[in-house]
């Protein structure tokens, strides 16, 4: 009789993951998002949990995963919940304690740029 080996746990990150999904050349890039910038983006958020989708509000995780953006670029950021809803969660889809994963694109900065969806000020 041989053993189920059992799959690790996911492991909750602590702190803000990004990875880039789509790079800009700096040639192509003139202008990076900064602190004060309003910018417009394209976004899809899901739980890190389950990956089941959510629509919600921008959260202070956003603040360090949209900084040094190109118009175009694409990140997916892993959020903990110390930099998403915390402990108190948001509503019925997003429970406290909630790791968020969100895939942005950025489309304008400053209003430079094609129309977005959501803006955020950082």
């Amino acid at each position: 009789m041989g053993v189920m080996a059992e799959a690790p746990a996911k492991k909750t990150p602590k702190s803000l993951q990004i990875g880039v999904l789509k790079r800009i050349p700096a040639a192509e890039c003139p202008r990076k998002s900064q602190n004060g910038d309003k910018l417009s983006m394209h976004y899809t958020g899901t739980l890190w949990a389950d990956g089941s989708k959510f629509d919600s509000q921008v959260i202070k995780g956003w603040d360090q995963g949209l900084l040094d953006m190109c118009i175009g670029e694409k990140r997916k950021l892993i959020i903990p919940p110390a930099l998403g809803y915390g402990d108190r969660g948001a509503g019925a889809k997003i429970p406290g304690g909630s790791v968020l994963v969100f895939t942005v694109e950025l489309l304008k900065i400053n209003g430079q740029g094609a129309a977005g969806e959501a803006e955020r000020d950082l």
